[in-house]
Formats: C-alpha cells, sequence, structure tokens
C-alpha cells in the first residue's frame, strides 16, 4: 500500500475504484480496512481513499498528546501531499468526529460530509465508557482482544449474538487478522476521544451532511443529533432502526443503499475535483 509523509509522520493508505475521491476514517483500534464491507460498493463509483490514522495501521505511531483536531490537520495535510483538492469525507465514530473537525476547519476541501454514530462533544457517559476500555486494554495484554471482548458488546445489538454468532466470529477473525494497534497508540487515541470537543465550530461547516445513527446505540446515541442538526445549515438524519454503534457490520446493504444514495446525490460537476499523483 502506499504511503506519504504528512507532518512529519508516514501516513498509510489504501486506494480503490475511480471517481471523485472519498477519504474514509477509522474509528477507534481500526485501521484502513474498516471499511471493507463499504468500499466494496462505494468504489463501483468513487475513487476510495482509507487511510491508516496516526497511531494506527502502518502508519506512524509518534508519542505525544493526539486530538481529533489533529488527526484533521493530517487528513488536510494528506490531501495536499496527493493533490486531491476537494473530497466527500466519510467516518464513523472516531472517524466522524475527525470529519466534523475537517470539514469545520477546512470547509473548502469538504464536498459532502458523511458523519456515522458521531458526536460533538464527548459527555460523561462515553468518557466513563472509554475510561473502562483504557483499564482493559493493558488487561488483556493485547487492544485485538479489547476489541472484541471488550468493545464489541457496545457496538453490535444483543440479538445479533444470539442469532448471528457465525457472523460475530468472523468479525472476530477479520479483527485478528488486521495489525494489533500497540496498547500506548490506543490510549492516546483514546485520549482523543475522551477530549473531543467540535460543538463550538460545527457551524462553520458548509458542505451538505448526511448524519446516521443507530437507534440502539448507547455510545452515540441520537442524543448527538440535535448538536448537529441544529448548528450544520445542510443536513440529512437517517436513524437505522436496527442497530447499534456498527451500522456499517450490523445493517449492511440497508447501510450501503442510503449512504451511496447520499454520496451519489452530491457527486458532480458543481464543485471542482481534480487529483494528480
Amino acid at each position: 500500500m502506499p504511503r506519504v509523509k504528512v507532518n512529519d509522520i508516514n501516513i498509510n493508505y489504501d486506494q480503490q475504484g475511480s471517481g471523485e475521491p472519498l477519504i474514509l476514517l477509522p474509528f477507534l483500534t481500526a485501521d484502513n480496512a474498516c471499511y471493507a464491507f463499504q468500499v466494496a460498493e462505494y468504489a463501483k463509483h468513487f475513487t476510495c481513499i482509507s487511510v491508516d490514522l496516526r497511531g494506527t495501521g502502518e502508519s506512524d505511531k509518534p508519542a505525544g498528546v493526539y486530538s481529533t483536531e489533529l488527526f484533521a490537520d493530517d487528513v488536510s495535510a494528506f490531501m495536499q501531499a496527493i493533490g486531491i483538492e476537494q473530497t466527500h469525507v466519510m467516518g464513523l465514530s472516531l472517524g466522524g468526529a475527525i470529519g466534523l473537525w475537517l470539514a469545520a476547519k477546512y470547509p473548502e476541501k469538504v464536498k459532502s460530509l458523511s458523519v456515522h454514530s458521531g458526536w460533538t462533544k464527548t459527555d460523561l457517559f462515553i468518557k466513563t465508557v472509554i475510561e473502562g476500555w483504557q483499564v482493559m486494554a493493558p488487561a488483556f495484554g493485547s487492544v485485538t482482544e479489547l476489541v472484541i471482548r471488550g468493545i464489541f458488546p457496545w457496538c453490535f445489538t444483543p440479538d445479533l449474538y444470539a442469532n448471528k454468532p457465525d457472523y460475530i466470529e468472523s468479525l472476530s477473525a477479520f479483527v485478528r487478522s488486521r495489525p494489533s494497534q500497540p496498547i500506548e497508540a490506543f490510549i492516546q487515541h483514546s485520549n482523543a476521544v475522551i477530549a473531543h470537543n467540535v460543538e463550538s465550530h460545527v457551524s462553520k461547516i458548509t458542505a451538505p451532511t448526511q448524519i446516521t445513527f443507530g437507534r440502539l446505540d448507547m455510545i452515540t446515541s441520537t442524543r448527538f443529533a440535535a448538536p448537529m442538526t441544529d448548528n450544520i445549515r445542510n443536513t440529512e438524519l437517517i436513524v437505522f432502526e436496527n442497530a447499534s454503534h456498527a451500522p456499517i457490520y450490523e445493517v449492511v446493504d440497508e447501510f450501503n443503499q442510503k449512504t451511496l444514495a447520499f454520496l451519489q446525490r452530491h457527486s458532480g460537476s458543481s464543485a471542482s475535483i481534480s487529483m494528480h499523483n
């Protein structure tokens, strides 16, 4: 996979498909492969660029304090490094939080924004859950095992576990097949989640924005809908009734259909997008 030097670090990414660029921003613990079920469809219509954030996958993992704003700065510099002037941006959870920062801070660079299971400002509930994961990570001795045994139950409904145990096992195998995030990097990333606060900046977002939630999500429930829909000028809200925090895995077909429809509605010649190598 290609790597590019950005803000004094090497960023690894994967590129598939053709069409207008669509940058996919991963969620906590994940690398560029986390949207495999979406890229399979999106890449038929868009150039899908899936990145490893600093501290994940095959990208560099420097010491220091990370923040969702820093990740957005990295993505902006990454766009410049590979020659993208403007792009569609999509992310779930942490990826959605980064997308909000990117679209607020660099509005001219974002043609459309898709925020799935996102939030504007970490509250006590999210902080409490994340702090629990921070204790569990060294106890498991592996971020991979933390994901499967500690984080998955927050991402999927009990019904999915009960009715599709083989599917849960296949998702576990997928996670185990990917590079495991070092525990120290996970602490840096999860501290960025705890500190996340873009609430006072989202009114600067000019891109049309799709906001989605899983009805059964506790971490980023629909309590975070109004802070986005009330302050971002052009939004559409979708709630997936049978999903929790990860509809990208729970209701794949419905998720892909509704999100791809949004992306296609906002693609075309209304803004100039150029890519060069």
